[in-house]
């Protein structure tokens, strides 16, 4: 169902609210947990002994854990479900999200409105902390890098427009008593991502080469998802007055785009290239293909790939001990191999989440021609 962008109504009592959480009793709620970042972060919980409850709309059908997790199928913009998956709460890692390719509507309802009904159940039902993965499309095309937590926001599109918003409703949040650390991830990649990166790694497995929007001289950071948990775990785990605040979340190491998949590329073993074209009349030719609806590729993939990104993680470091342990080329291959060994799982799948392949439309016409 879909809730009206009202104040959500607060429940009658609001339970005491322990100082801090540690790494042993922490009782984690991911939000989103059926999704490419939250089966990631529930294996990862898993693994530290922790019991887990999941909440998604989508079904948790991974086998490997299916049986160790409380698994809640429900939608973040339905209050009642939401307040049945934080009973017993202690933690809560919100990493639901709808993405660039959504609807704008289900955008808007689910990154801001459900974001308020994650947060003002939380607050209602007395939860230590609840951890927010927003984006560093916060920060829209800036003019400069790399980019602090204090530069200036100007989301591109709809998801960057609803992620500005769903960080002011976790301000609002804080300022009410919750403690809320907002976490603003860069593109990550790792087991069970596929999207955009499946076109990439679909060319790869197949002896082409591959396309870059520019030179590819620019810088692009990128992020490995085993260190995205670490982050988030410690901003769960850490003292409350210290993780109350907004981290930037990146690869430490990265070269330009054309070394970083080159590195692909070399993986797969046909001995093929990335090939720089003009940036000017590649992004008008991909902005007419997405007006015609034959590109998965939209506006913050294509406008920014021709330039430098990438943000300070120095906050990071300092205030969480934050220590990535995998470079933009170590993660773009560590992805690669996992999507070669699952093929088979997904090969004849597409849809529009990070779960499944996007459609490749007329780009699967250009293949032919690498």
């Amino acid at each position: 169902p879909i809730v009206s962008s009202e104040p959500m109504q607060s429940l009658p009592t609001v339970k005491a609210v322990r100082t801090n959480a540690s790494a042993d009793d922490v009782h984690p709620l991911v939000v989103g947990g059926a999704g490419f970042l939250g089966i990631n972060m529930v294996r990862f919980l898993l693994a530290r002994g922790h019991q887990v409850v999941s909440l998604d709309m989508a079904p948790f059908d991974y086998p490997d854990v299916r049986d160790a997790v409380t698994a809640i199928t429900g939608d973040i913009r339905d209050r009642a479900t939401v307040d049945r998956a934080m009973e017993g709460v202690d933690v809560v890692v919100h990493t639901a999200a709808a993405l660039p390719l959504y609807a704008e509507r289900d955008i808007f309802t689910t990154d801001v409105v459900g974001t308020r009904t994650v947060l003002d159940s939380a607050l209602q039902h007395g939860v230590d902390r609840a951890i927010h993965i927003s984006s560093t499309a916060v920060y829209g095309i800036p003019d400069h890098h790399p980019l602090y937590e204090d530069d200036r926001l100007d989301g591109v599109g709809p998801y960057g427009r609803a992620k500005i918003r769903a960080e002011r409703v976790c301000l609002d949040y804080r300022k009410k008593g919750l403690c809320v650390p907002i976490i603003r991830p860069k593109s990550f990649i790792g087991a069970e991502r596929l999207g955009v990166f499946a076109l990439f790694y679909d060319w790869a497995k197949d002896g082409k080469g591959f396309p870059m929007i520019g030179s590819g001289e620019n810088r692009y950071q990128l992020l490995d998802v085993e260190d995205l948990c670490d982050a988030i775990y410690l901003a769960a785990t850490l003292d409350r007055t210290i993780v109350n605040d907004t981290f930037n979340i990146g690869a430490k190491d990265f070269a330009t785009m054309r070394e970083d998949y080159q590195a692909v590329l070399d993986e797969a073993g046909f001995g093929k290239r990335i090939r720089g074209f003009p940036a000017t009349p590649m992004i008008l030719t991909l902005r007419v293909l997405e007006a015609l609806h034959l590109s998965p590729l939209y506006k913050w993939v294509y406008e920014t790939a021709s330039k430098d990104s990438f943000v300070s993680i120095e906050k990071a470091e300092r205030l969480l001990g934050y220590a990535p342990k995998y470079s933009n080329q170590d993660a773009l291959v560590r992805n690669y191999r996992w999507y070669v060994a699952n093929l088979a799982q997904f090969e004849h799948a597409s849809g529009v989440s990070h779960r499944v392949p996007w459609k490749q439309g007329i780009l699967s016409v250009a293949k032919n021609f690498f």
